[in-house]
């Protein structure tokens, strides 16, 4: 009889960031989660403006994240493009 799927534990609430190599971080407040079935797309409300990311929903209610909540926005790309105004 095969072993039955074991989820492991998570304990909420009692994770912390040690140290990440990510040098655009932005602290702010979830201003808005627009939910769909597979990705969402999350506004953080910080001192330099609105940051948007779209991430999995299931990360969304994995992080339990709501409007208020307090995050890090976290930037890594590899390139940025600029357009004449």
């Amino acid at each position: 009889m095969p072993e039955p799927f074991l989820q492991p534990q998570r304990e909420r609430n009692t994770m912390s960031i040690q140290a990440i190599n990510v040098r655009n971080q932005f602290k702010g407040k979830v201003r808005e989660i627009i939910r769909g079935d597979v990705v969402s797309e999350v506004d953080v409300e910080t001192a330099w403006g609105i940051v948007t990311s779209v991430i999995t929903t299931r990360s969304v209610d994995e992080l339990q994240l709501k409007v208020g909540s307090d995050v890090v926005a976290l930037v890594k790309s590899t390139e940025v493009s600029i357009a004449k105004l």
